[in-house]
Protein backbone atom coordinates (compact mmCIF):
# COMPACT_ATOMS: atom_id res chain seq x y z
CA UNK A 1 0.00 0.00 0.00
CA UNK A 2 1.21 3.50 -0.89
CA UNK A 3 2.01 5.94 1.96
CA UNK A 4 2.14 9.16 -0.09
CA UNK A 5 -1.27 10.26 1.26
CA UNK A 6 -0.01 9.92 4.84
CA UNK A 7 3.14 11.82 3.87
CA UNK A 8 1.03 14.65 2.40
CA UNK A 9 -1.20 14.81 5.51
CA UNK A 10 1.81 14.75 7.83
CA UNK A 11 3.48 17.55 5.84
CA UNK A 12 0.37 19.70 6.20
CA UNK A 13 0.11 19.02 9.94
CA UNK A 14 3.84 19.57 10.57
CA UNK A 15 3.80 22.71 8.38
CA UNK A 16 6.71 21.63 6.22
CA UNK A 17 7.43 20.08 2.81
CA UNK A 18 6.88 16.39 2.10
CA UNK A 19 10.63 15.85 1.77
CA UNK A 20 11.12 16.84 5.41
CA UNK A 21 8.64 14.27 6.77
CA UNK A 22 10.36 11.28 8.39
CA UNK A 23 8.60 7.95 8.92
CA UNK A 24 10.01 5.55 11.52
CA UNK A 25 10.82 2.38 9.51
CA UNK A 26 9.76 0.13 12.42
CA UNK A 27 6.30 1.73 12.55
CA UNK A 28 5.55 1.64 8.80
CA UNK A 29 2.63 -0.81 9.26
CA UNK A 30 0.92 1.57 11.72
CA UNK A 31 1.53 4.49 9.36
CA UNK A 32 -0.04 2.57 6.46
CA UNK A 33 -3.16 2.00 8.56
CA UNK A 34 -3.52 5.72 9.37
CA UNK A 35 -6.26 7.13 7.16
CA UNK A 36 -7.59 10.23 8.90
CA UNK A 37 -5.85 13.37 10.06
CA UNK A 38 -6.53 12.30 13.64
CA UNK A 39 -4.63 9.04 13.08
CA UNK A 40 -1.66 10.93 11.62
CA UNK A 41 -1.79 13.41 14.52
CA UNK A 42 -1.59 10.55 17.02
CA UNK A 43 1.38 9.03 15.16
CA UNK A 44 3.17 12.38 15.32
CA UNK A 45 2.57 12.45 19.09
CA UNK A 46 3.95 8.90 19.40
CA UNK A 47 7.04 9.88 17.41
CA UNK A 48 6.43 7.52 14.48
CA UNK A 49 6.21 10.55 12.19
CA UNK A 50 8.72 13.36 12.68
CA UNK A 51 9.86 16.52 10.99
CA UNK A 52 13.48 16.48 9.75
CA UNK A 53 15.72 19.46 10.45
CA UNK A 54 16.09 22.08 7.78
CA UNK A 55 19.32 21.67 5.88
CA UNK A 56 21.70 24.47 6.72
CA UNK A 57 24.18 26.12 4.38
CA UNK A 58 27.77 26.31 5.55
CA UNK A 59 29.38 29.76 5.57
CA UNK A 60 32.91 28.38 5.63
CA UNK A 61 33.62 28.94 1.93
CA UNK A 62 32.13 32.43 2.14
CA UNK A 63 34.29 33.29 5.14
CA UNK A 64 37.46 32.04 3.44
CA UNK A 65 36.62 34.02 0.29
CA UNK A 66 35.96 37.14 2.41
CA UNK A 67 39.32 36.82 4.18
CA UNK A 68 41.10 36.50 0.81
CA UNK A 69 39.28 39.54 -0.55
CA UNK A 70 40.36 41.55 2.51
CA UNK A 71 43.95 40.71 1.52
CA UNK A 72 43.23 41.90 -2.03
CA UNK A 73 42.89 38.53 -3.77
CA UNK A 74 40.10 37.75 -6.25
CA UNK A 75 39.56 41.40 -7.10
CA UNK A 76 41.20 41.43 -10.54
CA UNK A 77 39.71 42.30 -13.91
CA UNK A 78 38.26 38.82 -14.38
CA UNK A 79 36.13 39.13 -11.26
CA UNK A 80 34.64 42.53 -12.08
CA UNK A 81 31.14 42.96 -13.41
CA UNK A 82 29.81 46.25 -14.67
CA UNK A 83 31.68 49.20 -16.06
CA UNK A 84 34.39 51.09 -14.24
CA UNK A 85 31.90 53.87 -13.56
CA UNK A 86 29.56 51.39 -11.88
CA UNK A 87 32.11 50.34 -9.26
CA UNK A 88 33.15 53.90 -8.42
CA UNK A 89 31.05 56.58 -10.10
CA UNK A 90 32.87 59.35 -11.99
CA UNK A 91 31.44 61.94 -9.64
CA UNK A 92 32.84 60.17 -6.58
CA UNK A 93 36.30 59.95 -8.17
CA UNK A 94 36.10 63.65 -9.01
CA UNK A 95 35.10 64.55 -5.45
CA UNK A 96 38.00 62.50 -4.07
CA UNK A 97 40.36 64.47 -6.31
CA UNK A 98 39.02 68.01 -6.10
CA UNK A 99 38.31 68.32 -2.36
CA UNK A 100 41.90 67.74 -1.19
CA UNK A 101 43.15 70.12 -3.92
CA UNK A 102 40.80 72.87 -2.79
CA UNK A 103 41.74 72.24 0.84
CA UNK A 104 45.44 72.55 -0.04
CA UNK A 105 44.85 75.77 -1.98
CA UNK A 106 42.96 77.31 0.94
CA UNK A 107 45.76 76.30 3.29
CA UNK A 108 48.38 77.92 1.04
CA UNK A 109 46.31 81.12 0.72
CA UNK A 110 45.64 81.39 4.47
CA UNK A 111 49.33 80.92 5.27
CA UNK A 112 50.11 83.65 2.72
CA UNK A 113 52.26 81.26 0.69
CA UNK A 114 50.38 82.27 -2.47
CA UNK A 115 48.61 85.51 -3.37
CA UNK A 116 44.85 85.77 -3.67
CA UNK A 117 45.17 86.27 -7.43
CA UNK A 118 47.30 83.12 -7.74
CA UNK A 119 44.81 81.27 -5.56
CA UNK A 120 41.94 82.25 -7.88
CA UNK A 121 43.91 81.19 -10.97
CA UNK A 122 44.89 77.82 -9.45
CA UNK A 123 41.34 77.28 -8.18
CA UNK A 124 40.01 77.69 -11.72
CA UNK A 125 42.71 75.37 -13.06
CA UNK A 126 41.77 72.74 -10.49
CA UNK A 127 38.09 73.11 -11.37
CA UNK A 128 38.99 72.61 -15.02
CA UNK A 129 40.63 69.28 -14.16
CA UNK A 130 44.18 70.40 -14.81
CA UNK A 131 45.61 68.53 -11.82
CA UNK A 132 45.22 64.82 -11.06
CA UNK A 133 46.42 65.13 -7.47
CA UNK A 134 47.58 67.50 -4.77
CA UNK A 135 51.17 66.45 -5.43
CA UNK A 136 50.90 67.36 -9.12
CA UNK A 137 49.36 70.71 -8.19
CA UNK A 138 52.20 71.44 -5.76
CA UNK A 139 54.77 70.50 -8.44
CA UNK A 140 53.06 72.89 -10.85
CA UNK A 141 53.19 75.70 -8.27
CA UNK A 142 56.93 75.13 -7.72
CA UNK A 143 57.75 74.81 -11.45
CA UNK A 144 55.89 78.00 -12.39
CA UNK A 145 57.36 79.77 -9.32
CA UNK A 146 53.94 80.91 -8.12
CA UNK A 147 55.03 81.06 -4.48
CA UNK A 148 55.34 84.53 -2.92
CA UNK A 149 58.76 86.10 -2.89
CA UNK A 150 60.62 85.79 0.42
CA UNK A 151 59.27 82.28 1.03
Amino acid sequence: MNISAQKRLAAELLKCGENRVYFDPYMIEDIKMAITREDVRNLIKEGAIQKKYKQGISKTRKNIRHERKKKGRARGLGKRKGKKGARTPKKEAWMKRIRPQRRELKKLRDRKVITTATYRKLYKNAKGGMFNSVAQMNRHIKEKELLRRGR
